[in-house]
């Protein structure tokens, strides 16, 4: 092989690398976006832990990351706080869904919020009370943003549907 060929190949190497970084930089600035998942979220890492999460029914929806095998896996999501502060997300079908599929016992995650990032820990709701009390916080949030991306509003006495899941969102400390 001559040296043409080698040099040659370095560049194409360099620049196949060079255009996968530029592409997952993209990515990870720009997604979770609509219905396309992404890859880190990025922002202002919040160092102190949150006890009420009332701020979150401001913001119509929450990015979550978690880790899925090898590699981070992000996407939007509903959140939603109770009037005591707890915070939750929710997933319509979500046994169709990836991410939740991936979700563990006390699953170490990222939750961003308006460019913020919190280290949380997330858990899937299994008792019916606290099902119920996070769907009715989603309900009342939803009411006031006119609904969800791809959602109708449900009406404020909707029943939750079983196919409904539900994960607490429990501030952890960095580390």
């Amino acid at each position: 092989m001559n040296r043409n060929s080698i040099s040659r190949r370095y560049i194409l190497l360099f620049s196949l690398v060079t255009l996968a970084a530029i592409a997952v930089g993209y990515w990870t600035s720009t997604c979770p976006c609509d219905r396309t998942p992404g890859f880190v979220l990025l922002g202002d890492v919040q160092e102190d832990p949150v006890f009420d999460w009332s701020f979150a029914n401001d913001i119509p929806l929450c990015q979550i990351q978690i880790g899925a095998g090898i590699r981070p896996h992000a996407v939007n999501l509903n959140c939603m706080a109770t009037p005591t502060g707890e915070l939750y997300l929710s997933c319509s079908v979500c046994t169709t869904k990836y991410w939740a599929s991936h979700v563990t016992e006390n699953e170490k995650a990222r939750l961003r919020l308006e460019g913020k990032v919190y280290p949380v820990v997330l858990n899937r709701v299994m008792e019916d009370s606290a099902l119920d009390n996070a769907w009715r916080a989603r309900v009342m949030k939803l009411q006031t943003f006119g609904g969800a991306p791809y959602n109708p509003t449900p009406p404020i006495d909707a029943e939750r549907p079983d196919h409904w899941w539900s994960f607490q969102v429990v501030s952890r400390p960095l580390g």
